[in-house]
């Protein structure tokens, strides 16, 4: 066992080997529940894949390359350290291919997602100045969002009416009231 240790811990190996170190600790408190992205968005690396699903293949694979070359192969550290990297990453790449079905790509949403949807006027009323409306985006979601219009129409809470543009400046949506006709007019 202490052939093991002194291996794993001298030069080159010993880099892998704090990595290794490292890519356990993250496991360990990913699986305690401890939040580890803090706040910001997932980072993809090979080919859709989360980069700390490649770092966990990758190193691994080339700690274990760079244990097993520099114990046969002495006095190539250098060499040894390149090719097991070169593996490691061969192995992580291989390893992604399957792996990109259980990450897909979600294009994130925009504003503009809303153009064209129903409204319901969730205000007193809706002027060129003030008002807000409830839509239902495509997941099913709703959102409150700020709402303008330009005509004299009475747009009241309650009303339904169409989101028919977007104001990037102003932040707000354009509406205008959907007209409702009687059974048998048109």
């Amino acid at each position: 066992m202490g052939d093991f240790f002194a291996a794993a811990f001298a030069f080159p190996t010993v880099i892998l080997s704090i990595l290794l170190i490292a890519v356990v600790l993250f496991w360990l408190l990913a699986a305690f529940g401890v939040d580890l992205d803090g706040g910001v968005e997932l980072a993809y690396g090979l080919g859709g894949v989360p980069t700390s699903v490649v770092v966990s293949l990758l190193v691994p694979v080339a700690w274990f390359a760079c244990l097993a070359g520099t114990t046969l192969l002495d006095g190539f550290d250098l060499a040894v350290l390149a090719g097991s990297l070169v593996l490691g990453f061969a192995v992580a790449r291989v390893a992604a291919i399957p792996l990109r079905r259980l990450y897909p790509v979600v294009e994130s949403a925009s504003r503009n997602d809303f153009v064209g949807k129903v409204c319901v006027i969730r205000t007193g009323t809706v002027t060129a100045s003030f008002g807000q409306a409830e839509v239902t985006a495509d997941d099913g979601s709703s959102a409150t969002v700020q709402v303008r219009q330009a005509g004299q129409d009475a747009l009241t809470a309650g009303v339904t009416a169409l989101i028919f543009d977007y104001d990037p400046d102003g932040e707000f949506f354009w509406v205008a009231p959907i007209p409702t006709y009687p059974l048998g007019e048109h």
